[in-house]
């Protein structure tokens, strides 16, 4: 059996990547990308803990942790089509229309 601490230092592995990704690249799709990384290295958290406690409340978390990751891709990828659509790029920087 796999001893929890690897699962642990996985996720945590994944989620420095996320946050590097998403600190470091400036390029919206990337971005939700990365937010979607950081979002599954909570899952594996969530369901290693689960089983090494052997509770099912993890597991049952994560199933709406992982709809909600749906819905906030696809509400990200509308959003970055739009924003594609009417300035022509996706680069974060070069978006200043919420800026008053």
């Amino acid at each position: 059996m796999i001893p929890l601490s690897w699962y642990m230092i996985l996720a945590s592995i994944l989620f420095a990547i996320g946050v590097c990704g998403f600190l470091t690249r400036r390029n919206i799709i990337i971005m939700f990308l990365s937010i979607e990384l950081m979002l599954n290295a909570v899952n594996l958290n969530m369901v290693a803990l689960s089983h090494f406690l052997e509770s099912m409340d993890g597991q049952i978390f994560t199933f709406f942790i992982i709809t909600v990751a749906a819905a906030e891709a696809a509400i990200g990828l509308g959003i970055a089509i739009t924003l594609y659509r009417s300035r022509q790029t996706v680069n974060v920087d070069e978006i200043n229309q919420l800026k008053g």
